[in-house]
């Protein structure tokens, strides 16, 4: 009997008997081999056998991006999934929200996984994305129950690329070289002449000093648009090289990547190197396996600071939208310190903002070093035919080192100098050493009753544990004659007569962790039913003996109709239904570190200053004994189909996820001597439903054509809270303002809404603020697009999605305030504003008289919907034959697109953001050109 299999297609088996020659035809199959979804702890189901809500992505789907966040190439491509990018600074953290918010003040990351070692949200920035195999992301109880006090927000499992046995050695080099660059707003920005001609009829800045002719002659030498000044064209470059093989026993993947980004902001950038080893061997039997990895990156990064603030001296983001367009480059006098107005004596202080960045980006320095190391060894013996055990040990060690520098000869440094001060600069340094380490063991049973049972029970033990140590020094005074960042030159000594130069130092020792036993129970029925159940039990350092444990479960089932009988003579070859129902929980209070919030159960007292400056003892935290575990419990009902041999295939999911005894801070009087304490209070709850579509439209040897459409919708609501700032089933975080009409058109105020609808010019924030039913997160968001390839060509493109989000624009807000004029940088809408002659207008007066009630309405609440040309990519593959004078296996040409263009009514320079994002880093739009190579 031959065996015929391939890739995507359905096994045949032909006996041969005495037939001299043998026909056969393959037809493909629904369950490809892509199909795999790696449910947890390394566990592989092939998708129509699992019973959980999970989705995976293959490396094609992440390689030859090169951006520094991996998980920034993730958006819109898993329904359920949003990420939102807040910081265009190279390597920044993205906000990522699985199924909703899943908790108020307690942690919202999902859990990451790479290799079987647990690892915090910043790794994304230490990761090679032409490493990684494929990419899970577990949604429902189902697959994150098994995770218990850590799947509460769902786990991303990254698998990285294994050598494979009995294969040649075969290399692969992929090279990139990427340009960025601003997306661009539409704030319709004064240009130096309008600027000076609004400062004229205002009658504040220097405007105000000239006649119009002056203002043309002067406008003509000094007009200066600072975003090209603060904002440049960023460039990258992406390097690597994988090394893959195999023999009878043991096989290895060995690769080596170089990654270098320069933000589109003035002094931000990202240097990365990174090194990976993944090793496999077996014995000659088969009865044990063992298999490691180790990755060690090193990653410099420099990072503006300040940025999101409304800081004038630090801040570039700032400094590039609102700087007066009459001043020049030339103004700037480098080395000036404080005798910035040198060249600028007619502008006010506020007005040198530019000038002061200048000064900053010569004088400052901010940069970041760390070095990582994840490593993980796993053994696993068949006892015999049915019992085998397995042992993970895997530890994750980073080694971050800050510095900042600011010279002695900075403005910031000799403005707010003391008298007698001669060298005002100051230097801090912090290092910290983190080390997680967990051990993971598991004891299974497998077994095959009648060729129609197959049942798996599995029982595990785990235990985490976290460390930190830091320290660091502040070193006031500098000397610019011998002093360079990060080193120990320079440093002025304290002479004892003043305290100018008296440095500081500070430390700290974290420490965390979990227990954790756990049982899973599969079974299966001749591929037609299965069934699952988890149950875990975990305790946590964050809680008192009385709460510190907790049980966690959940249960799942499918059913596989598609190998029904009745199903023979239709459509579909693949059509499942599935269920689950489960419990996860969280325990990370505030924030998603390790560490934060460690001890919230007990009183705290501190040192404080007491009568007479003496030192004394006082308050620092309440104790809540009580404090336990958010507990989040989801039911989810779901579909996955196959349609004419998989050419059209689908996933539909329904879910409710209820989050109780929610992380909150409850404020007290501050007679209490603190302001208040952490408590379990309230529920959230999140209702959804997701949805996949692929279709393969055309499918002809040298031309096919797939579609892919992805959304999703949730709703929030919040219950049963203490809090009066919460409406009972509203969303979380919706706005509570008074809302704003535009202009009284007699006197050009402006006019509000109080609480009964009625027209006022002076709404009352107490009495007059509405819940809006509006906030920063998405109702509906996702993706749409389509993959093609003619003969050796291919063209894919993806568009995303967000509607139902809104936010402030106080980016905008600051290029309409009259009270500016002569300071910062106006839009030419604020030409449209109230007078006499013009009374049916949207912008009020500039000498508007309740201006200042805009603050607390909804003024400048803007939507922040979005349709998105999120990647394009398009590329040749050489034809085999044509390389094989090279000695090449493969050779790929391609260029990639990333953010290109943006569909919005948002008018600034990034549609997403982080709540309102004001003077804010914003992500870059994309064009990469690649290469790789086949050896």
């Amino acid at each position: 009997t031959l065996e015929f299999t391939h890739v995507s297609y359905a096994t045949v088996e032909k006996v041969v008997g005495a037939s001299s020659k043998i026909d056969v035809t393959v037809k493909e199959s629904g369950e490809s081999l892509t199909e795999v979804v790696i449910t947890a702890y390394g566990n592989e189901r092939a998708k129509p056998k699992s019973a959980v809500a999970a989705t995976t992505i293959s490396s094609e789907k992440v390689e030859a991006k090169p951006n520094a966040s991996v998980i920034q190439t993730l958006q819109g491509q898993v329904a359920g999934l949003d990420i939102v990018t807040g910081s265009g600074q190279p390597g920044a953290t993205s906000e990522i929200n699985l199924r909703g918010v899943g908790s108020i003040s307690g942690s919202t990351q999902p859990l990451f996984i790479i290799d079987g070692v647990v690892v915090d949200a910043d790794i994304v920035r230490s990761l090679n994305s032409n490493e990684i195999s494929s990419t899970s992301v577990l949604k429902d109880a189902g697959a994150t129950s098994i995770y218990g006090s850590r799947g509460a927000n769902g786990a991303i499992v990254i698998t990285t690329t294994r050598g494979k046995y009995n294969s040649p050695m075969s290399i692969n080099i992929t090279s990139n070289t990427g340009f960025s660059s601003l997306q661009g707003n539409n704030y319709n920005l004064m240009n130096a002449e309008e600027e000076l001609l609004l400062e004229k009829s205002y009658g504040s800045g220097v405007g105000s000093t000239l006649t119009d002719a002056e203002i043309v002659a002067y406008a003509k030498y000094k007009n200066t648009n600072w975003e090209d000044v603060f904002f440049r064209t960023g460039t990258t470059q992406d390097h690597s090289v994988s090394l893959r093989s195999g023999g009878a026993n043991a096989s290895s993947f060995t690769s080596l990547g170089y990654f270098q980004q320069d933000g589109v902001l003035v002094d931000s950038d990202l240097q990365r190197f990174n090194v990976r080893n993944n090793l496999d061997m077996k014995s000659n039997n088969d009865k044990f396996i063992f298999s490691s990895s180790v990755s060690i990156s090193f990653t410099k990064a420099n990072r503006p600071t300040n940025i999101g603030s409304g800081a004038v001296n630090r801040n570039y983001a700032l400094g590039s939208l609102n700087s007066l367009p009459h001043l020049s480059v030339n103004d700037y006098v480098p080395g000036a310190g404080t005798d910035l107005r040198s060249n600028n004596s007619s502008y006010g202080l506020l007005a040198l903002t530019p000038i002061m960045l200048l000064d900053r980006l010569d004088t400052f320095k901010s940069f970041n070093n760390e070095l990582r190391l994840l490593g993980s060894i796993m053994g696993e013996y068949q006892i015999n035919d049915n019992f085998s055990f397995m042992t993970r040990l895997s530890s994750d060690v980073k080694e971050s080192q800050d510095i900042t520098s600011e010279s002695s000869n900075s403005f910031n440094a000799q403005y707010f100098k003391q008298d007698g001060e001669d060298y005002p600069g100051r230097a801090t340094q912090s290092s910290s050493r983190q080390f997680t380490f967990n051990m993971v063991n598991r004891l299974t049973y497998n077994k095959l009753f009648n060729k129609k049972h197959d049942l798996t029970i599995a029982l595990y033990s785990e235990y985490f544990k976290a460390h930190r140590n830091l320290l660091g020094f502040t070193a006031q005074g500098l000397d610019p004659r011998q002093h360079y960042p990060g080193g120990s030159a320079g440093f002025v000594d304290d002479n004892g007569n003043n305290d100018f130069y008296t440095d500081s130092a500070f430390s700290g020792i974290n420490e965390g962790g979990t227990l954790s036993f756990f049982g899973t129970a599969n079974y299966d029925f001749t591929e037609k039913y299965g069934f699952g159940a988890t149950i875990r039990r975990d305790a946590s350092y964050r809680f008192r003996n009385t709460n510190r444990w907790a049980t966690f479960y959940s249960v799942s089932g499918r059913w596989n109709l598609d190998k029904e009988s009745f199903m023979n003579d239709t459509a579909f070859d693949m059509l499942k239904l599935r269920a689950s129902y489960g419990t996860t929980g969280n325990q990370r209070i505030s924030g998603s570190s390790y560490f934060t919030a460690a001890n919230n159960s007990e009183s705290l007292a501190s040192l404080v200053t007491g009568y007479g400056n003496a030192s004394a003892t006082g308050f620092a935290q309440l104790a809540n004994p009580d404090l336990k575990w958010e507990t989040v419990t989801q039911a989810n009902v779901g579909i996955d189909f196959g349609l004419y041999n998989s050419r059209y295939k689908g996933t539909i999911d329904v879910y409710k996820k209820t989050t109780s005894d929610l992380f909150q801070f409850i404020r007290l009087p501050t007679t209490s001597g603190v302001t208040g304490y952490f408590a379990n209070d309230g529920e959230l709850e999140n209702t959804g439903i997701e949805l996949s579509l692929f279709a393969d439209v055309i499918r002809k040897k040298d031309f096919t054509f797939a579609l892919s459409f992805v959304g999703s919708y949730n709703k929030q609501a919040r219950f049963n809270s203490k809090s009066t700032t919460v409406e009972e089933g509203g969303k979380i975080g919706q706005y509570y303002v008074y809302r704003y009409k535009g202009v009284n058109p007699a006197n050009g105020n402006l006019l509000f809404l109080d609480k009964d609808n009625n027209l006022t010019e002076n709404p009352n924030p107490d009495t007059d603020r509405v819940f809006t039913n509006k906030n920063r997160y998405a109702d509906y968001q996702g993706s749409f697009g389509f993959e093609t390839e003619f003969k050796n060509f291919y063209l894919d493109a993806r568009m995303t999605y967000a509607v139902g989000v809104d936010r402030f624009d106080f980016d905008y807000q600051g290029l309409m305030d009259p009270t500016n004029i002569g300071t910062f940088r106006h839009s030419t809408d604020i030409l449209d504003a109230w007078t006499p002659n013009n009374r049916e207008t949207n912008v009020p007066s500039l000498t508007a008289s309740n201006y200042d009630k805009y603050n607390g309405s909804d003024m400048f609440l803007q939507s922040a919907d979005y349709l998105r040309l999120r990647m394009i990519s398009i590329g040749y593959s050489v034809p085999a034959k044509n390389i094989e004078k090279l000695k090449l296996k493969s050779l790929k040409a391609y260029i990639n697109g990333e953010n290109l263009m943006t569909f919005s009514g948002w008018r600034g320079n990034d549609v997403e953001g982080l709540d309102s994002a004001e003077n804010g880093y914003p992500t870059p739009k994309i064009i990469t050109l690649g290469l790789k190579i086949g050896i």
